[in-house]
Formats: C-alpha cells, sequence, structure tokens
C-alpha cells in the first residue's frame, strides 16, 4: 500500500490559543503582535484572526497599518511562552495520534500512514479540537504535495468557525497527489508552488514559464543553465509535484542562532550602536552556553532607515564560548561599516561547532 504524507496546519494559532485562554474573544478581530500597543513603533503583527483578515490585517504587517485598517481590533501582546506550551500539547497529542511526528515549527507538523489517510486525518481533526483549537489537514503521496493540500483546505473548510459552533467544519481535509495535480495547479503561477519565491518566480516569467504547467514543459537543461545544475532540475521535480516522502522525526540541529532587534527610534550615535552590538553578543553567546554549544565565526546585520540591509562577518581565533571573545569580535565586525546613516535594526549571528555527542 502506498505511504501517505499528511501536514498538520494549527489555524490562526496565536490568535486560538488567546481564545482558548479568553473565550470572550472568539469572532472578534483578535490581532498579536509586540506588546499589544499599536502604538509602538515598528512592532508587526505576528497573527491575525481570521474576522481580522478580513479588513486586510496580514501577519507582518506593522500595527500601527493594522490599527488603521482594523480600527475596533483587539491588540494582544505576543505570548511566547503560552504558544510554545500549546505547541507542545499539540505535538504530543500528534504522537498519540498518529505515530510518529516531523515537527516543522510551533502550528505545523507532517505525519505519515500507510491506510487509509482520511480517518487519520478526521481523528487528528477531533484531537485538537478536543484541546480548544483547530487545524487544517493536507493529504499528500509527498511533502510537497500534502504542504499544499492544506492551503485548498483552508480555503474550503469554513476556519473561521469556532469548534464549540461547528465542530465539523472548523477546519477543512484536503488530498493533492498525482492524480490531480495537474488539473489543480497547472494553471497556477510557478511561485503558487512551496519552495518558489517571486524572484524565481519572475525569472521564470522571463524564459516563458508564466504557470505550472509551463515549468512542467520546460527543458531541464535550459532551467540548469539558468537557475544552475542543482536547482534547475530541481524546480523541474517541483513542478511535477514531486517530493520528499521520508517522515524524519529527528530534531534539527541549529548550524547558527542570531538575535536582532528592531529599535524604537534610529540609532545614530556610534558609541550607543556599539553598545547595542555588545549586548546582543552577550544574550546570544550566553544562550549558547545554555545549549553547551561552541561559537566559530560572528556576523553582524545592520539594516538602515532606508532598510538597506548588509551582513558582515569574522572568524573567532579559535571555536570557543567566552563570551568577552565573542563580543570583543562583534564589536571589531562593526567597526567595519560605514555607520553614515541612521541604523533602524542590529543583529548579530552566531556559527556553530556540531554538538559534541
Amino acid at each position: 500500500m502506498p505511504q501517505w504524507l499528511l501536514h498538520v496546519d494549527l489555524d490562526q494559532f496565536q490568535a486560538a490559543v488567546e481564545f482558548r485562554r479568553r473565550p470572550e474573544l472568539r469572532g472578534q478581530p483578535v490581532i498579536v503582535g509586540g506588546t499589544g500597543d499599536p502604538d509602538q513603533p515598528r512592532k508587526v503583527v505576528t497573527c491575525a484572526s481570521y474576522p481580522a483578515r478580513a479588513y486586510g490585517v496580514r501577519a507582518g504587517m506593522p500595527l500601527k497599518i493594522a490599527q488603521r485598517k482594523c480600527p475596533d481590533g483587539v491588540f494582544l501582546a505576543v505570548d511566547m511562552a503560552a504558544y510554545e506550551e500549546a505547541s507542545d500539547e499539540i505535538m504530543a497529542t500528534l504522537g498519540r495520534v498518529a505515530g510518529a511526528v516531523e515537527v516543522w515549527g510551533m502550528d505545523e507538523a507532517f505525519v505519515a500512514t500507510e491506510g487509509d489517510p482520511w480517518p487519520l486525518a478526521a481523528e487528528i481533526r477531533s484531537a485538537v479540537i478536543e484541546l480548544g483549537l483547530t487545524c487544517s489537514v493536507g493529504i499528500g503521496d509527498n511533502k510537497l504535495t500534502a504542504k499544499l493540500a492544506t492551503g485548498f483546505a483552508k480555503s474550503a473548510g469554513k476556519s473561521s468557525a469556532e469548534p464549540e459552533h461547528d465542530p465539523g467544519a472548523a477546519a477543512g481535509v484536503f488530498e493533492l497527489t498525482a492524480a490531480n495535480w495537474t488539473e489543480l495547479m497547472g494553471h497556477r503561477p510557478p511561485d503558487a508552488l512551496w519552495g518558489v519565491g517571486a524572484k524565481i518566480a519572475h525569472r521564470m516569467a522571463a524564459l516563458g514559464i508564466a504557470t505550472v504547467a509551463d515549468l512542467m514543459a520546460a527543458d531541464r537543461q535550459r532551467l540548469a543553465a539558468e537557475f544552475g545544475p542543482n536547482t534547475g532540475p530541481y524546480l523541474w521535480v517541483l513542478g511535477h509535484g514531486k517530493g520528499d516522502t521520508e517522515l524524519t522525526t529527528a530534531p534539527r540541529i541549529p548550524v547558527g542562532r542570531s538575535k536582532s532587534e528592531t529599535f524604537p527610534h534610529d540609532l545614530t550615535e556610534p558609541d550607543e550602536i556599539r553598545r547595542e552590538v555588545a549586548r546582543l553578543a552577550t544574550e546570544v553567546a550566553e544562550e549558547m552556553i545554555e545549549h553547551r554549544r561552541i561559537s566559530t565565526r560572528v556576523s553582524v546585520t545592520v539594516r538602515t532607515k532606508t532598510f538597506y540591509t548588509r551582513s558582515k562577518q569574522q572568524k573567532l581565533p579559535e571555536p570557543t564560548s567566552d563570551i568577552a571573545t565573542i563580543v570583543d569580535t562583534a564589536l571589531a565586525v562593526i567597526d567595519r561599516f560605514e555607520l553614515d546613516r541612521p541604523v533602524r535594526l542590529l543583529g548579530v549571528r552566531l556559527e556553530l561547532l556540531p554538538p559534541s555527542r
């Protein structure tokens, strides 16, 4: 029997967690971001409930713009600890219901089955609803089709319904496989594919590739010439709806760790900029000490008032977890920038050695 991949995606996750502990907010345009104060500068929306999305509010939008679009919105502060706790609860539930789970983030995961996937999808949805949340489930013959199927599920299902109102319509289930791939995806633009961004789609358009069907019919050698010997053929494979079929349950080991901050006001004084870089470097170095990780390289990112962004890096004299050495290296890197414009954002990233076994 063929193996099926199921992609589970929690609906309006952060807002749904807030609904669970504050039921009176259900059905309202809830906007989560920053400290919950839309007047706080440079804070963005991290989640918008479906009623808020109806006003045009989207994740990544500045809170001030979200307030203009949705003046009656309920603005809430980000509570990452609560979302992480809810995510752990969900993933544990998926493990009990479906067995092995490949976690892709706080609000999405893949599971697999060799049996009929539809009863499993229904069981997953019911289990999530019992936790006071809702999810959409995409069924596919690989991860690509399962992931894309979730988007169809969200469109087809009545995801804005609350679980106590209509459990059967609170989320959708959709199946996308080789059998219906061309019918459902052939007419869509290439950036409808998981892994194809707007820039690549624009370059495809210059080659006359305007749809997924065009990509399917494209010459692989021409794609390789345009996008490289690895990326070009890979794009052709994506166009045919092929993808990874293996479930990976081992946790991903990060090869780096970064910390960045957008400041309430632009930084203009060199001493102030250096002080913030030192603080960020100290914080990320302390986190890596807690995880017993060793750093090998330090990079610093600067974004100016005009959104011009650039990064520079420097290898550490030797792999180390010494905070003073990491901070000194970060300061040496920032000194290589020509800081002639107001600075909007600073970031520090550490590249890490693989963890010792």
